[in-house]
């Protein structure tokens, strides 16, 4: 309802009026931003409130323009919010029919793995439990099958030793007497040499975590598929084979194992690998190959297809590794997905990965995935034996080489298309835009020359790359300023803050450029209607616009990248907004507001699909920055502030970017982005006010506690290592959590940069996850008891004479025994010296580390039964003595330790455990 000048008479009311007014003197004298770190007070001065009731017609329609952009992408994310978090699933039942997969029935398998069994990790009892619970669920599946099924269940038993990269860094493993389960199901006349589909997951957990999301969720996924196989009275064409490895959690172990040793590595033509780095909603195809073949299979038989492309361009760069890898890249190149839970990242590796964190939906939807999926790869004529894969006509089968493009809507239908079409399709866009200013000069070539032409749209194409830098550029501005007040993270346990204190000030930044232009052209007296001028038009911005996504496209493309699709949709989307945009001003005229309101409704399919592609993006990394580890200060203070801040800036720039040409003339008010300012500002504010953690969103601290031993029977020192893996340092714990500090005899005037660092040595046992505990510091510990808990303490001595050969080198038999150590999770090994070679990984040492200012060294990780002695030997090429560094993680922790672990507040999750050091000279 609106008076004749076309104010609102809600603008004139004078509860409005009260209202704004008190909201503008409340702005002006926000301080005492952050009562719970009593940071030094800071007041907003000189922030100048434009009244709303003052406010012009242009203005009042602006606005009212603005907020019809927020309900319709509040609409839209809400859907989007539902979707990521299946809330459109219904899960079955416990007594759903046994030809369905059943999410009740496959929770109640991770209720048993997680709760009911003590600990899944290596050297733990609970880890020999869950494989015989495994076991007999399967000989209970196998009792039911028909006549015309073949089910065999096996346990067996794999060791080895190869070297791999892990982060960076060249590492070697040799590993013993880890567990696998394995079932396979195929019809009578089956043969062992036929062509099957792998199904695996492993059930080991990460130290410290019950690991219900990962992996329990993956192994009761496929305990649930299997008795689904068995039940529904399906005959597979080809075998089906149900991996449960038990070593993951220790680089793979489990699944190179079996793809070294198992007589059925080399009949397996194709495989899926689940996985879960959260405790559910999006179940994302991360990585797909070799080939678009899997990709392709996936895309026709997935119920919810939930699967992106570009996910395989960002995955190389992701701090972690699946089996995908033994299965598809280093020990075979087996066709196959990697399907991985994405959401729930809060609690991943954590003790708060409980079955109750499960979201609801996921377990059913996965499910219903797998078994749909299982049978289009069971029934194709594609499922080859390694011989016959290697034999293939490449050119007849060039989808089991090439890659392509894939992408899912909203988990609704999956577009596919190979690369050889996205060469096509991807450039289009490019080659439109080159073609545009031809097409206009053709028109009318008595107007303008061509290169002006040409000129205008790359002032365009200049003008939008401006916009969406900004959009950037002033989030992170304002996220560097707000930690001069608060501390950092103050939205991790709070995720809708990150949103509202970022997304308004980045539409500023895509604004700035349309409003300088429009002051600009004030100034000069030039009409922002005329079309095709040196000064941008909007007929150019929106060229210009289009101009950047499309060469964006492009560029993506000739990256050897398998994304593009993101910018490709909004290229072609834009051009269909453009085509409503140019009937709607034939109908209503320029001037009206529902002109670029049916250009925004044109673009709603392709801007849903960019808050869901952006909300992925956004949620991951903000749950993931709990564990991106620790840079020493000052650039660590601002680190997590700083990525979700340019994240944001970046997806806001996908989901707003291509409304921007059309609408920014509604939009770049000085008064709306007065509002965008004022908004944010209190947005910081009130962000401040907010606690970073909580136990929906836990602060990870990792506690070692470090004994020095010596001779095998001997402490010769004792300490607490303490890291943090987040931007708030250990001063932030201390702070909070007085009984830590007190414990710990750290008084009031504590600061990292006085405290005692904990040397890089001290970490082996973690290597090389080491590498992100680089915020850290050491505290003195008694070795009360521990004298009386040990009887032996890990040693390695020669166990028989060295050998020398006649070319110099000399050869060291070397004996390692583990003392009555019993948890034992790894043993790491830091060798020094002329070291030339050894009795792992075929007898070739790793590339070397190479720490600054120390000799190079070589890492080597041992894992497996604690109980045997691990005999090898070690070749040097001359007489300089080789040093030898030995860690142990031993993940039982004395009375004082679990004494100090239970006085960190609940809002952190402690990783705790022994660590046992010595060096050795041979």
């Amino acid at each position: 309802m609106t008076q004749s000048d076309g104010v609102p008479v809600l603008f004139r009311s004078v509860k409005f009026r009260t209202y704004i007014t008190e909201l503008n003197n409340r702005c002006l004298q926000v301080r005492d931003l952050s009562d719970f770190s009593k940071a030094p007070i800071r007041r907003f001065e000189s922030i100048s409130v434009m009244p709303f009731w003052k406010m012009s017609a242009r203005d009042v329609t602006g606005f009212k323009f603005l907020f019809s952009l927020v309900f319709i992408y509040a609409l839209m994310s809400a859907i989007v919010y539902s979707v990521l978090h299946m809330k459109f699933i219904s899960p079955l039942p416990a007594n759903a029919p046994l030809e369905r997969f059943s999410e009740a029935r496959a929770v109640e398998h991770i209720r048993v793995l997680a709760e009911e069994i003590d600990g899944r990790q290596e050297g733990r009892p609970g880890l020999k439990e869950a494989a015989t619970y495994i076991k007999s669920q399967l000989e209970m599946v196998k009792e039911r099958a028909g006549p015309n099924l073949r089910v065999e269940v096996e346990e067996t038993q794999v060791d080895g030793s190869f070297s791999m990269m892990f982060l960076g860094h060249s590492i070697s493993l040799g590993y013993r007497n880890h567990t696998n389960i394995l079932m396979r199901i195929s019809s009578m006349n089956s043969l062992d040499t036929d062509a099957s589909v792998l199904m695996n997951a492993h059930y080991d957990s990460p130290v410290n975590s019950p690991g219900a999301g990962d992996c329990g969720s993956c192994v009761a996924s496929l305990l649930e598929l299997a008795r689904l196989v068995v039940d529904s009275g399906w005959v597979p064409p080809q075998p089906v084979i149900f991996l449960f490895n038990g070593a993951e959690e220790l680089f793979m172990l489990g699944s190179h194992g079996f793809m070294t040793k198992h007589k059925l590595k080399d009949t397996i033509g194709a495989f899926i690998n689940v996985e879960a780095s959260g405790t559910g909603g999006i179940d994302l195809v991360c990585q797909s190959g070799p080939g678009s073949w899997p990709s392709y299979v996936y895309s026709q038989a997935a119920v919810y297809p939930m699967a992106q492309s570009s996910a395989q361009d960002v995955f190389p760069v992701i701090p972690g590794d699946t089996d995908y890898r033994m299965f598809a890249e280093d020990y075979a190149d087996i066709p196959g997905l990697d399907i991985i839970f994405l959401l729930g990242g809060y609690y991943y590796h954590t003790t708060f990965d409980t079955v109750d964190r499960i979201v609801p939906g996921s377990m059913q939807a996965r499910g219903e995935n797998l078994i749909s999926v299982l049978k289009a790869f069971a029934s194709s004529s594609r499922l080859k034996v390694a011989s016959e894969r290697k034999t293939l006509d490449v050119d007849a089968n060039s989808d089991m080489v090439e890659r392509a493009v894939f992408f899912d809507y909203l988990t609704w239908f999956m577009v596919f298309y190979p690369r050889r079409v996205a060469f096509v399709l991807h450039n289009i866009p490019a080659a439109l835009f080159l073609c545009v200013p031809f097409f206009l000069y053709m028109m009318d070539p008595r107007t303008h020359p061509l290169l002006s032409f040409f000129w205008a749209f790359f002032k365009g194409v200049m003008h939008h790359f401006a916009g969406i830098l900004l959009g950037v550029i002033v989030p992170v501005l304002f996220a560097v300023i707000r930690l001069f007040f608060a501390y950092p993270m103050s939205w991790f346990a709070h995720s809708y803050l990150a949103f509202l204190m970022f997304i308004p000030c980045s539409f500023f930044g895509l604004l700035i450029p349309r409003a300088i232009s429009d002051r600009v052209s004030h100034f000069q007296g030039v009409s922002s209607k005329k079309i095709m001028k040196v000064e941008p038009s909007d007929e150019a911005r929106f060229w210009g616009a289009f101009g950047f996504y499309a060469f964006a496209t492009s560029a993506y493309f000739f990256a050897g990248l398998n994304g593009g699709f993101m910018t490709f949709v909004i290229s072609i989307s834009m051009l269909l907004g453009w085509i409503a945009f140019y009937l709607s001003v034939k109908s209503y005229g320029y001037n009206s507001i529902k002109s670029p309101m049916f250009y925004v409704i044109a673009l709603v399919p392709c801007l849903l699909y960019s808050l869901y592609f952006g909300g992925i993006l956004t949620l991951l990394l903000i749950e993931k920055t709990g564990m991106m580890g620790a840079i020493p200060p000052p650039y660590g203070f601002y680190l997590a502030d700083v990525a979700v801040a340019a994240v944001i800036g970046i997806v806001t720039g996908l989901c707003l970017g291509p409304i921007i040409p059309i609408c920014d003339r509604w939009l770049a008010k000085s008064s709306i982005l007065k509002f965008l300012l004022h908004f944010t500002v209190v947005m910081l504010a009130v962000s401040s006010q907010f606690f970073p953690y909580s136990k929906d969103a836990p602060k990870r601290v990792v506690l070692q506690h470090t004994f020095i031993s010596t001779g095998g029977n001997e402490i010769t020192g004792s300490s607490y290592d303490l890291a943090v893996i987040d931007s708030n340092s250990m001063e932030f714990i201390f702070k909070h959590a007085p009984e830590v500090a007190k414990e710990l005899h750290v008084g009031p005037s504590f600061s990292l940069g006085n405290a005692e660092a904990s040397p890089q040595e001290a970490w082996m046992a973690l290597f090389p996850i080491s590498c992100v505990l680089t915020t850290n510091g050491r505290f003195p510990a008694k070795a009360n008891n521990i004298l009386e808990r040990y009887s032996q303490f890990p040693l390695l001595q020669a166990h028989k004479p060295q050998t020398t050969f006649e070319n110099g080198t000399r050869r060291v038999h070397l004996e390692l025994s583990l003392g009555s150590l019993e948890e034992i999770w790894v043993t790491v090994l830091n060798i020094t010296g002329p070291l030339s070679g050894w009795s792992f990984a075929d007898g070739k040492p790793p590339a070397p580390e190479l720490p600054p200012g120390g000799p190079p060294s070589y890492i080597l990780r041992l894992s497996g039964n604690s109980d045997e002695k691990w005999n090898f030997w070690l070749e040097a090429s001359s007489e300089e003595e080789v040093r030898v560094d030995v860690a142990v993680l031993d993940q039982r922790l004395d009375e004082e330790t679990i004494h100090l672990k239970g006085l960190f507040p609940k809002w952190s999750d402690v990783i705790a455990y022994t660590s046992f050091l010595s060096t050795y000279l041979f």
